[in-house]
C-alpha cells in the first residue's frame, strides 16, 4: 500500500473528497495539516515511507523521503525545491498553476492602477491628515502599452484585465513556439526583450525564480525603458536589481513601482524603497484572495485523482526551466 502525506490544512468536506478518489486498498492518506500553525507538524519519521506529498515538504526533510515519487505543491512557485536543486531525479514535481490566476492578476492590476493614479502619495497624506492636491498628475491607463513578462496563467489573466481597460498588451515568454494567448496583441521571446522595453508604459513581471530570471531587469535594461514608465512585480523579487530600481525611482527615470515581491524578502527596514512616495509595497500577499483556497484545492484534488488512477499528472514542472 502506498502512503500519501497531506501537509496542507483541509476541512472535513475536502478531506472526504480526497478520500473518495483514493482506493483505500491501495492508498493510505495521512493528514498532517495544522490550521493553527499554518503549516504541518512533520518530521523525518512522517516522510520516510511516503510515496507522495500534497502541500509543502520542508526541504530539510527531502533526503529522508526515500520512497517519494511525487510532490504536489500548493503554490505556483517551486523555487525552494529547485534553487538549489534538492529533488531526486525519480521525483515528479507538480505545482498549483491555475489556482492563482485570478488572485495574483487582480492584485497586479490593483498595483498598476494605484501607481499610475498616485494612490501611494495620497495614502501617505491621508495618514498625516494632509489635504494634498496637485502634487503630481496621474497617468492615463487607456491607450497605454503594457509589457507582460511571463505569459502563463497569471500573466494571461492580467493581460485580459489590462486589455479590458483599453491597453495595448505585449507579451514576452521563453517559448514563442506556443500559440499566443488571448488578449495579447504581440508576443516576443526573451531574446527580444531589449527591443520591446522602450515601447512600454507599464512593465509587469510574473516570471519564476531561478538563475535564468535573476537580475532580468537591471540598470542596463532600466535605461532602455521609456522615461516615466511604471514597473509592477508579483513574480520573484530577485528578478529586479533592487539598487538599480531605487536609483531609477529616485531620479524619475521610472515614475513608480508596485511590488508584491522584493529582494531581499522580507524587505529590511533600512531599504530606501520604503521611503519612496512613488512606490507601493505589499508583503507577497497577491495569492491571498477570499475563495482562492477552493481553486487551489481543485487543482490538487484533480492531480490526486490522476495519481491514484495511473493517469498523467497535470502541471508537471520542468526542473531545469523552473515551471
Amino acid at each position: 500500500m502506498k502512503k500519501i502525506l497531506i501537509t496542507m490544512t483541509v476541512d472535513d468536506s475536502f478531506r472526504e473528497k480526497m478520500l473518495a478518489v483514493a482506493d483505500p486498498n491501495e492508498y493510505e492518506l495521512i493528514f498532517k495539516g495544522n490550521a493553527a500553525k499554518g503549516e504541518a507538524d512533520i518530521d523525518a519519521d512522517d516522510v520516510k515511507d511516503v510515496s507522495a506529498v500534497l502541500g509543502h515538504l520542508p526541504p530539510r526533510l527531502m533526503q529522508c523521503a526515500e520512497k517519494l515519487e511525487w510532490l504536489q505543491t500548493q503554490s505556483a512557485g517551486v523555487d525552494r525545491y529547485l534553487s538549489p536543486p534538492i529533488l531526486p531525479e525519480r521525483v515528479t514535481l507538480t505545482n498549483a498553476v491555475g489556482g492563482y490566476g485570478v488572485a495574483v492578476s487582480e492584485h497586479m492590476t490593483a498595483l498598476t492602477l494605484s501607481v499610475m493614479k498616485n494612490l501611494p502619495i495620497y495614502s501617505r497624506s491621508q495618514g498625516s491628515r494632509t489635504w494634498l492636491r496637485g502634487s503630481r498628475n496621474a497617468r492615463q491607463i487607456e491607450g497605454s502599452t503594457v509589457l507582460v513578462l511571463g505569459m502563463g496563467n497569471i500573466g494571461s489573466n492580467y493581460a485580459r484585465q489590462m486589455k479590458g481597460l483599453g491597453c495595448h498588451v505585449i507579451g514576452v515568454r521563453r517559448n514563442t513556439d506556443k500559440p499566443m494567448p488571448e488578449y495579447f496583441e504581440e508576443q516576443y521571446s526573451l531574446d527580444q526583450l531589449d527591443s520591446v522595453l522602450p515601447r512600454a508604459d507599464v512593465v509587469a513581471m510574473i516570471v519564476p525564480g531561478g538563475d535564468p530570471t535573476r537580475g532580468m531587469i537591471d540598470a542596463r535594461r532600466i535605461a532602455l525603458m521609456k522615461d516615466g514608465a511604471v514597473i509592477v512585480n508579483a513574480g520573484r523579487g530577485v528578478s529586479i536589481d533592487t539598487a538599480a530600481l531605487v536609483d531609477a525611482l529616485k531620479s524619475g527615470k521610472l515614475s513608480g513601482a508596485g511590488l508584491d515581491v522584493t529582494d531581499p524578502e522580507p524587505l529590511n527596514e533600512e531599504n530606501e524603497l520604503w521611503n519612496l512616495d512613488n512606490v507601493i509595497i505589499t508583503p507577497h500577499v497577491a495569492g491571498m484572495l477570499e475563495g482562492n483556497r477552493d481553486r487551489v484545492s481543485s487543482v490538487l484534488l484533480e492531480n490526486l485523482r490522476r495519481y491514484c488512477s495511473g493517469e498523467p499528472l497535470m502541471n508537471v514542472v520542468d526542473k531545469v526551466l523552473g515551471y
